[in-house]
């Protein structure tokens, strides 16, 4: 039976093995989806903590019920290794690694070069691959593709497509099973082949022209919502200049009911997207001696405010009487969004490496981080306790998780400054706002 045949019949009657290269924010809900529609799911990890916290029935991320990852453990659907060897019998393996930035901003796709030889070495002929990781337009065919097709013909032998991941930690209301699915495929078979296991899991998958349109599609989400971060903030520092509440002028804009989406201003960008996939943009454009003047401006203005931030802590200190070196600086939410326990270029990390600085003693508390050793932050956990609270000598509000009781923490603070206008609609002459 050809390869493509083979495939489809083993979705459509669930008798697949999915490998799922990577089980972190993307990987392991993707793992857990394929599983709960009827299919083997492994996931495959270089972490062994997070193999063996799958292999015990447990999850180690907020938006996976550990139940869950319990019953199909149990029922023999989920399992996870470090052993890429459970490639050689997969059916399907979707590639979930990190794509970070180097210290210059250019991209590291390390941990995709990887996952493509480890699947060249262990065998792709009578599979489909499919790259989530975030990456810029021509990874897929560029650097993938090759490392499988040394004696395999793409679209007949094996299948290659890209499907962009659209993850968003902490979200109740888009999950992965109602979120369209993008996808790709460097041939209409591979394209075919995907989306039918795709639609296996999600309620509508939208295909699109090529790998490289696919890949484009995530790096303009992510870009649309930099930019627009980008112009908020930089409008939070003329609100400034001009002694205007730039909450109050972002929520009257927002009633307008066309013509306007409303973006927020913060401390900073966050978590493994926004901050970092611009970049792997605008590194493609230089390269064809094109410069992406938006994507720059706005890096620029988003990397500015953990300094702007700082010195908003130095200006209501100093108000007080209080020199920033030598103060006691409490840190609310160091987590990069609400509710989540994802510190990855959490804008906290930045605010206090820059307080620090300046010799200022940090604390912090965040109810899903327990510390930031891995970090290498220079700040102390603390409890939440009205001691705590009425001892630092500034209060500073950098997530806005839902469990804080916000009047309660402005009661038992002498000053806070709040950078993501959590405390709307407390008035008090110690608040200062961003």
């Amino acid at each position: 039976m050809p390869a493509k045949d083979r495939l489809l019949n083993g979705i459509a009657e669930r008798d697949l093995k999915v490998v799922v290269l990577g089980i972190g924010y993307v990987g392991l809900p993707l793992a857990v989806a394929f599983a709960e529609a009827g299919f083997r799911a492994c996931g495959v990890d270089i972490s062994s903590e997070r193999v063996d916290s799958i292999n015990r029935g447990q999850s180690y991320i907020e938006d996976i019920p550990t139940l869950a990852i319990e019953k199909l453990v149990e029922q023999g659907r989920l399992w996870a290794s470090t052993d890429f060897a459970e490639i050689v019998d997969a059916d399907a393996i979707i590639i979930c690694v990190p794509t970070p930035l180097r210290k210059t901003k250019d991209p590291d796709i390390t941990y995709i070069i990887d996952a493509a030889d480890k699947i060249a070495e262990y065998g792709c002929k009578g599979k489909l691959v499919i790259l989530e990781s975030t990456t810029y337009p021509g990874t897929t065919e560029e650097v993938v593709m090759p490392r499988l097709s040394s004696s395999n013909h793409v679209g007949q032998d094996y299948f290659l497509a890209f499907s962009p991941e659209r993850i968003d930690p902490g979200r109740s209301d888009f999950v992965l099973a109602n979120t369209p699915k993008v996808v790709g495929g460097v041939t209409d078979d591979c394209l075919e082949v995907a989306v039918s296991l795709y639609d296996t899991i999600v309620e509508e998958t939208n295909p699109v022209s090529s790998t490289r349109a696919a890949e484009m599609v995530k790096l303009l989400e992510n870009t649309f919502r930099a930019v627009n971060i980008g112009l908020v903030n930089e409008v939070a520092l003329i609100c400034d200049k001009l002694d205007l509440d730039v909450w109050e002028v972002v929520g009257a804009a927002a009633t307008k009911p066309y013509g306007f989406m409303p973006f927020y201003p913060g401390p900073g960008l966050g978590g493994h997207c926004i901050p970092i996939d611009p970049h792997y943009l605008s590194w493609k454009l230089r390269g064809l001696n094109y410069t992406a003047r938006f994507i720059e401006l706005a890096s620029e203005i988003n990397g500015s405010m953990p300094q702007y931030v700082t010195n908003k802590v130095a200006g209501a200190l100093n108000q007080h009487a209080k020199p920033l070196k030598g103060s006691k600086i409490v840190i609310l939410g160091v987590a990069y969004k609400p509710n989540v326990s994802d510190i990855r270029e959490s804008p906290a990390l930045d605010v206090i490496h820059l307080l620090n600085k300046q010799g200022a003693e940090i604390f912090f508390h965040d109810p899903f981080v327990i510390d930031l050793e891995d970090a290498e932050v220079p700040a102390q956990a603390v409890e939440l306790t009205a001691e705590n609270l009425n001892n630092a000598d500034c209060v500073v509000v950098i997530t806005n998780h839902d469990g804080y009781d916000w009047r309660w923490v402005t009661d038992q603070s002498r000053l806070i400054v709040d950078t993501r206008n959590a405390l709307h609609g407390l008035d008090n002459e110690h608040i200062v706002r961003l």
